[in-house]
């Protein structure tokens, strides 16, 4: 089965980014609107119980972790996504690199990560650079904390829910 660590920002936020996602992004039906720690993979019953254990003691350690969203930005030409990014990613960096450390570390990294909320993907080239230049003179100004970290798992039909949550305590 396949699960995945994300961050659900609060309603405010995931109303903007559905206004996008939902003529712009094809998983818009699959997910809500998040922030990826880690990415999905298809972990086994030991593996799951090592992920949770691990989730426990990080969240036990670590303090929750002020986000700001200031802006829209892309990945191309890596990939055609536009993105939510934050002011200052490494409050969420340093929380990717405690999550993906022992039992969750990441064999074979695809990308750097960069911490962001997608609200485009699965477009063409141009497309995303329609997408991109109507989006960027927006402003964004976006605050939360984050408290909780959120273990998924996808179901049969490709969608994602909860498996369990764990909040942030140090």
């Amino acid at each position: 089965m396949n699960f995945g660590i994300v961050i659900f920002p609060p309603k405010d936020v995931q109303d903007a980014a559905n206004s996008y996602r939902k003529r712009f992004d094809p998983h818009y039906s699959l997910i809500q609107p998040h922030l990826t720690i880690r990415e999905s993979e298809s972990w086994d019953p030991p593996t799951l119980a090592n992920a949770v254990e691990r989730l426990s003691d990080v969240a036990a350690k670590l303090p929750p972790v002020e986000v700001k969203l200031n802006r829209f930005s892309t990945f191309y030409p890596v990939s055609n996504v536009v993105y939510m990014a934050l002011e200052n990613p490494k409050p969420l960096e340093r929380l990717h690199e405690a999550v993906c450390d022992g039992p969750l570390a990441v064999r074979e990294r695809k990308y750097s990560f960069t911490p962001h909320l997608t609200v485009a993907q699965g477009v063409g080239g141009d497309e995303m650079h329609d997408i991109y230049s109507s989006l960027r003179p927006i402003p964004l100004a976006f605050s939360f904390v984050v408290d909780r970290l959120h273990l998924l798992y996808q179901t049969d039909n490709g969608a994602w829910t909860a498996h369990q949550t764990f909040l942030l305590q140090g």
